[in-house]
């Protein structure tokens, strides 16, 4: 399948000037605003912390959440509104306090001060009783064994078991983890006894803590050093494999463009604001292959295009070669392009980072492929002549008359 009909006939390497100004301009922000900044904005997976995911039952109130976090002595702390497709993730905030101190318990002392403010802000605790949002199974079912409000004697403990089950699974499933209002039971169904048994030992919290991340400083800092040697072994696996397939001149430009990408793309991550993370290494490593698989498609064509116009100079043989593989460069990273962007829309504050990464790298990735890489080469065997390792199409066809000659003037038992 092809875009266009007729030969595309446009003269990349006459605007190289104009690719390179565009990454230098890019470059020049991102790592001002890099060096400005002192470093990336790290998340969790690699600067250490307390990562408290809170649902609440309807819209959250983050104005006054940031409020009370910050008269808890948490003013440190980020508090962010998940907006996803799920009507349950639009009720969700996620609140980040950065390391302090050392261990664990530090660790946990986070956690609790973030819970502890919230329930300052919100209110909902009752002396005496437990928080049904934040209650198990097992706890529920040890609290109905003791009360009994079924009158089932000592033999009850399946049946309250069963019970507790069915509560927890309404209040995580239907109430989508925060009960508001302990009438909201009788769907189950549940006994006016059971009811009033749960009022008398449970407060329901306006809230629900539905998941806590915790990550230690130490291994936040071996993460970033596994994540940059990670990143640093695939260049050099692919400078390899390129340089024995084609010539090593090939591989050296196809990596500095990869590396261009990716430095391109964490500097709009410091420059926008979003935060690096595992997920984040994960889109990086996958901009990597997929510009570095742009390049080498290209880099084929212009190996198959050195035999076929071996009086051609270099440069018009990269512009053909570039030209030949442009319908096949629009399908493939615009159809990619819009599966991400529609992700990076779309898939709420959680995605925001990851399909962030791979816009930008599918679009910084498919342009350096044919604006970096290969004018990199063009400029290498324009300094250092057909001899550097790179085959012309003029020394191409040099070396076949040449062949054709010593093959006429061989005698005829040698041939």
């Amino acid at each position: 399948m092809e875009i266009f009909r007729h030969d595309v006939n446009i003269d990349w390497m006459g605007k190289t000037k104009y690719f390179l100004v565009l990454s230098l301009v890019l470059l020049v922000l991102g790592v001002s605003s890099w060096i400005r900044k002192g470093s990336l904005e790290y998340g969790i997976d690699f600067k250490g912390g307390t990562v408290v995911y809170v649902r609440f039952a309807s819209e959250p109130p983050v104005d006054q959440l940031r409020q009370g976090l910050t008269q808890g002595g948490l003013g440190q702390s980020v508090i962010q509104r998940i907006s996803g497709l799920a009507d349950a993730d639009a009720n969700e905030v996620v609140i980040y306090l950065p390391q302090e101190g050392e261990g664990t318990e530090a660790l946990d002392a986070g956690k609790a001060a973030i819970v502890g403010a919230l329930r300052a802000t919100l209110g909902g605790g009752e002396a005496g009783k437990q928080d049904f949002n934040a209650t198990t199974e097992a706890a529920l079912a040890e609290v109905l064994v003791r009360r009994d409000p079924l009158a089932l004697g000592a033999d009850a403990g399946d049946r309250y078991t069963q019970l507790a089950r069915q509560l927890i699974a309404f209040r995580d499933r239907d109430a989508r983890g925060v009960i508001q209002n302990f009438d909201q039971f009788q769907a189950v169904p549940a006994t006016p006894a059971v009811i009033a048994a749960l009022r008398e030992n449970f407060y329901a919290s306006p809230f629900a803590v539905v998941n806590v991340e915790i990550v230690g400083p130490k291994v936040g800092a071996d993460l970033r050093r596994q994540a940059v040697l990670v990143t640093l072994y695939a260049l050099g696996g692919m400078l390899i494999y390129i340089a024995f397939r084609f010539e090593w001149v090939y591989g050296a430009a196809a990596v500095l463009a990869v590396f261009h990408d990716v430095v391109i793309t964490l500097g709009l991550f410091s420059l926008l604001g979003f935060e690096v993370s595992l997920t984040v290494i994960a889109a990086l490593l996958t901009l990597v292959g997929y510009s570095m698989n742009d390049s080498i498609v290209i880099f084929d064509r212009i190996r198959e295009n050195l035999r076929l116009m071996r009086r051609e100079p270099f440069a018009v043989i990269v512009n053909r070669s570039i030209n030949q593989t442009l319908s096949r460069t629009i399908l493939t990273s615009g159809l990619t392009f819009l599966t991400v962007l529609v992700l990076f829309l779309m898939g709420g504050q959680v995605l925001r980072s990851f399909s962030f990464a791979l816009v930008v790298g599918i679009l910084i990735g498919t342009y350096s492929s044919f604006g970096i890489a290969a004018p990199l080469v063009v400029a290498w065997s324009r300094w250092r002549g057909p001899g550097a390792g790179i085959v012309t199409g003029s020394a191409a066809g040099t070396k076949a008359r040449a062949g054709e000659s010593q093959s006429r003037l061989a005698p005829a038992g040698r041939r």
